[in-house]
């Protein structure tokens, strides 16, 4: 094993928030063109790598960033914040509640609904009044030195189109419906497709196997998705 190896979650973690990072910066000085694909690019990729901070808070929930338990929780502390000042401590303790009791009644994630009702009762899950008030101050200061179209659509909408992103292939489309009753996760999991998982939610619409592997980072749940397939584990419903 390479010496590097132990610490490639948090690499990988720095890889993320730099990414992001940069990309905010310089998308928050440009001039805003409507008319130019990479504006629409630039949202998108923003989206995806704000999606990128909460996947790695997630991960710290589970301890997979950094064996170091101090480590390992000031990153999940750090992208969670940078995700629109959610607060690690609240997501920690909703989210095992999620593991123990997927899908029932006492999974904060779950709703028996279709699409939106379902999303709205996600978010009520996690959005606090503490979240909206930082946000409004952050937004009052940067305006006086910032475009407020820029921070519009390069800061704040990526934000929001990256709670329906973590939410549709996260949680609805891996939770909703029936599941057979072998299916002890009550998760399915999409069809394989490496690239396109990891387009869509960094690799966890390889649901089911993340939920029966939760210790295993989301940059590794393609190799377990391999196995379980080749395993005959119910990845359907």
């Amino acid at each position: 094993m390479s010496k590097s190896k132990p610490h490639l979650g948090v690499i990988i973690a720095l890889a993320i928030i730099a990414l992001w990072f940069t990309s905010l910066v310089f998308g928050l000085q440009w001039t805003i063109d409507y008319q130019s694909p990479i504006l629409y690019i630039s949202i998108l990729v923003q989206t995806h790598l704000y999606t990128g901070l909460f996947i790695t808070a997630h991960d710290a929930m589970h301890g997979t960033v950094s064996k170091n338990k101090a480590v390992n929780k000031a990153f999940g502390q750090v992208t969670a914040l940078l995700f629109s000042y959610n607060f690690y401590h609240r997501l920690f303790p909703k989210h095992h509640e999620h593991h123990k009791f997927v899908a029932t009644d006492k999974d904060p994630d779950y709703h028996n609904g279709s699409f939106f009702p379902w999303y709205f009762s996600f978010l009520k899950q996690y959005i606090t009044w503490q979240q909206i008030v930082l946000m409004a101050i952050t937004f009052n200061l940067l305006k006086l030195f910032l475009p407020v179209e820029n921070l519009i659509l390069i800061w704040m909408l990526p934000g929001v189109l990256a709670t329906f992103q973590l939410f549709y292939f996260g949680t609805y489309l891996p939770h909703r419906g029936h599941h057979n009753a072998e299916n002890i996760h009550k998760s399915r999991s999409q069809k394989l497709n490496h690239l396109w998982a990891f387009l869509t939610c960094y690799f966890f619409g390889y649901h089911y196997e993340h939920h029966a592997s939760p210790g295993t980072p989301w940059w590794q749940l393609y190799k377990t998705k391999e196995q379980f397939d080749q395993s005959g584990y119910p990845t359907k419903s």
